[in-house]
């Protein structure tokens, strides 16, 4: 289990040894905070949430270069790979994730903001257990990092939930924790914007 980060709190993504982090795995969950619905031949089926996970590439002056969501799922650059879209929710575990490959984001990006967003307009207060997780997939096993469980529900259909910054020549993880509405991910790039 990685450090426990609050709303706001941010960690270097740096080894013991000095030495930076170099490929990286972003995972996001949720799960229904609707009660089950009783089938009509008994038993109960519980709410299906569709929330997509997106990252929105921004420069050191908060210029919007790039997205990588459910339609592209490759940045220009190739270092960031969405690794595809969960339509229910269901499942222990991150529900979508986005790997990133630190050392090959283009040298002009300065900040990678991860949204959550609802295309079918679903709200935050029909979602529980939400979380956003740095994974070090360039150590064995893969350990977590850091975890940010996100607190904050409401009638809102977006979510910044966390940003990678560069920090020298290594990365910073930052919990944001952002309400925003809208669908799609350029729908919140304003929101996301400002929490550079």
């Amino acid at each position: 289990m990685g450090l426990s980060l609050q709303k706001g709190q941010s960690l270097s993504l740096t080894k013991q040894n000095g030495d930076s982090l170099t490929n990286v795995r972003l995972g996001l969950g949720w799960d229904s905070a609707v009660p089950a619905k009783k089938g009509f031949f008994g038993g109960s089926k519980t709410v299906e949430i569709d929330l997509d996970a997106s990252a929105l590439l921004f420069d050191s002056a908060g210029k919007h270069l790039d997205t990588v969501f459910f339609n592209q799922l490759t940045s220009q650059d190739g270092s960031i790979r969405h690794t595809g879209d969960n339509l229910t929710g269901a499942g222990d575990g991150d529900d979508e994730t986005l790997t990133v490959d630190l050392p090959n984001v283009s040298a002009a990006v300065g900040h990678i903001v991860f949204v959550i967003t609802s295309y079918s307009q679903q709200t935050f207060d029909m979602v529980k257990n939400a979380f956003c997780r740095v994974i070090d997939d360039s150590a064995a096993g893969s350990p977590e990092v850091a975890r940010y469980e996100l607190a904050e529900s409401g009638r809102h259909t977006a979510m910044v939930m966390s940003k990678l910054s560069r920090n020298g020549n290594g990365w910073s993880f930052q919990a944001i924790g952002t309400p925003a509405n809208g669908r799609t991910p350029g729908e919140v790039r304003d929101v996301a914007a400002s929490a550079l």
